[in-house]
């Protein structure tokens, strides 16, 4: 009888701890079965992103509010798909630039919101945008003398 009522509680243990992975596995992989999703995707075209990784940070004004999803080439221009929080909205002309966590720290984008009342959409454009500094040229130019 004791043998029956501990294989019952390991039983159940093991139900609730499975349950619990099941709940976790939804929220944190943001499956919309159960509830709405919690981002949406801007796009942003820039002419050199250089630095710029998958996963890297979208940052406005410090604070991360979503990260790289997808980096693809499109008609010579890099074209960013930036996974953003739904609670963040974006004015249509907010700027996208690519910025670095220091000298030589990882690369980010920044957006800096602009004062247009109408929003941007999932899947809309940044048509704003400003590149990747590229510190090496700009060494070699200032040390070669032809930086002017």
């Amino acid at each position: 009888m004791k043998k029956k009522s501990v294989e019952i509680i390991v039983g159940l243990f093991m139900i609730a701890g499975f349950l619990a992975f099941v709940y976790l596995a939804f929220n944190l992989g943001e499956v919309s079965l159960f509830s709405g999703s919690r981002t949406y995707v801007i796009e942003a075209e820039f002419a050199n992103v250089s630095g710029v990784k998958k996963g890297a940070s979208v940052q406005i004004a410090g604070v991360v509010v979503g990260q790289v999803e997808d980096i693809s080439l499109v008609d010579s221009y890099a074209n960013l798909d930036l996974r953003i929080d739904r609670d963040i909205q974006l004015p249509e002309d907010t700027m996208a630039s690519v910025k670095s966590q220091g000298i030589i720290g990882d690369k980010y984008i920044q957006l800096t919101l602009g004062g247009a009342e109408d929003l941007l959409k999932e899947d809309d454009l940044i048509v704003d945008t400003e590149s990747s500094v590229d510190i090496e040229s700009l060494i070699s130019k200032f040390a070669f003398g032809s930086a002017k």
